[in-house]
């Protein structure tokens, strides 16, 4: 894949912050592991393992692009390539839940925190 077009399949953190305030916000889908986003996740986000993401994406609106994001950002980066090639408008989040929760941006629970993978 060139770098032009992972550009185009990756949003930084203040882009989707800026997007989830939006009248109508994209679908913010965690893939991370469970006991990943039981100790820390974006607020108002689904959660879908990546491992059980081609039999959950039935349940993705296909109508309304979907942002997903991870630890890092290796795993929503495969997401969003693979979702994009079925036909989805699909990002990944750069740099993962690491790189908003660095950039000050809130995690839920309260005190939650971005678990080692």
């Amino acid at each position: 894949m060139s770098s032009a077009q992972a550009e185009q399949l990756e949003l930084d953190p203040e882009r989707v912050a800026e997007m989830l305030a939006e009248p109508s916000p994209p679908q913010l889908i965690d893939v991370r592991e469970p006991y990943e986003r039981e100790a820390g996740h974006i607020a108002g986000s689904e959660h879908i393992a990546l491992t059980q993401l081609t039999g959950a994406a039935a349940s993705i609106d296909r109508d309304r692009p979907v942002v997903f994001y991870c630890r890092v950002g290796a795993r929503s980066l495969m997401a969003a390539q693979a979702l994009r090639a079925a036909g989805f408008q699909a990002y990944s989040m750069e740099g993962g839940l690491a790189r908003w929760a660095r950039e000050g941006r809130a995690l839920s629970p309260e005190g939650g925190y971005v678990a080692d993978h």
